[in-house]
């Protein structure tokens, strides 16, 4: 009886875990280049069910039983967002399609071959330095410090294609033109400023860890960045990216997860009333 409470209790962790996870997505609908989350669950290992005794049935198997079930990790999903047009000069956003030759993705940036080997579908960053940490991201909202160097909303440092920070003297973010690779001009005289946006390709996004404000990092260990090719990615200004929250699919994941919340919770009423007749009427006989 108690195989069955646990059972139920970790089905409701399991389903208050997806229910944050919706709603955080949800809540950062509207951030620019958001990356919105999916749980993922599983089952507890299963447990082999035999005949006990001495005849000769003993050890005979009858079948598996799942033990529960429990959120076994949050994955991102890296899909394109849609471009929203601002006209701000100082907005970029990344139009990224990468592709690897014969290999077809699904929609969510996935293919699997006949032997079951799992390739993700790279994409491209924009990359920025917070202290001495190398981050990437998709939100292109930038502006200009004190120091003339561009900058995050944050105030993390848009690094250029050497590595070190993107420092515009002597001209307005409202004057600079960026072409599609990312090269940064004078929009009045059309001179090239010597600047260019730093474009990295990761070839596995699940590589990355969310570190907040719409930044990433690549975990210890993992394989790093190169620099995107041209074609692989195309800058667009005056536009950022979009959340790719899909809105309706969010609310019925909410359903979904509430829904079975309340389930599992009934459960445990009912094993809780079992229990108390247990004790008190048949424990009295």
């Amino acid at each position: 009886m108690l195989r069955g409470l646990y059972t139920a209790a970790s089905g409701m962790l399991t389903q208050q875990r997806r229910h944050d996870t919706v709603t955080n997505n949800i809540t950062n609908m509207n951030t620019p280049g958001f990356k919105a989350v999916n749980s993922v669950q599983r089952s507890f290992p299963e447990m082999m069910i035999a005949l006990m005794g001495k005849d000769a049935a003993a050890g005979q198997q009858i079948g598996k039983i799942n033990t529960g079930v429990f959120g076994e990790e949050s994955r991102l999903v890296f899909t394109q967002g849609d471009l929203m047009q601002t006209n701000q000069m100082g907005d970029f956003a990344l139009v990224s399609n990468i592709q690897v030759p014969g290999v077809a993705f699904d929609a969510s940036g996935k293919s699997i071959d006949a032997q079951g080997n799992v390739t993700y579908k790279p994409e491209a960053f924009f990359t920025v330095r917070a202290g001495e940490e190398v981050r990437y991201t998709r939100d292109g909202h930038f502006q200009l410090n004190e120091n003339n160097e561009l900058i995050t909303a944050d105030g993390s440092l848009v690094m250029n294609r050497n590595n070190t920070p993107i420092v515009l003297n002597n001209i307005n973010l409202s004057d600079v033109k960026a072409d599609g690779t990312g090269q940064l001009f004078n929009a009045r005289t059309g001179a090239a400023l010597g600047q260019a946006l730093s474009i990295t390709r990761i070839d596995n996004p699940n590589d990355l860890v969310r570190v907040g404000e719409g930044q990433f990092r690549l975990e210890e260990g993992a394989q790093a960045g190169t620099p995107a090719a041209i074609g692989d990615a195309r800058v667009e200004q005056g536009y950022l990216e979009r959340s790719n929250v899909d809105p309706a699919q969010s609310m019925v994941d909410l359903n979904i997860a509430f829904r079975a919340y309340e389930a599992n919770q009934k459960i445990i009423q009912f094993y809780d009333k079992t229990l108390d007749k247990t004790v008190n009427e048949v424990g009295r006989v």
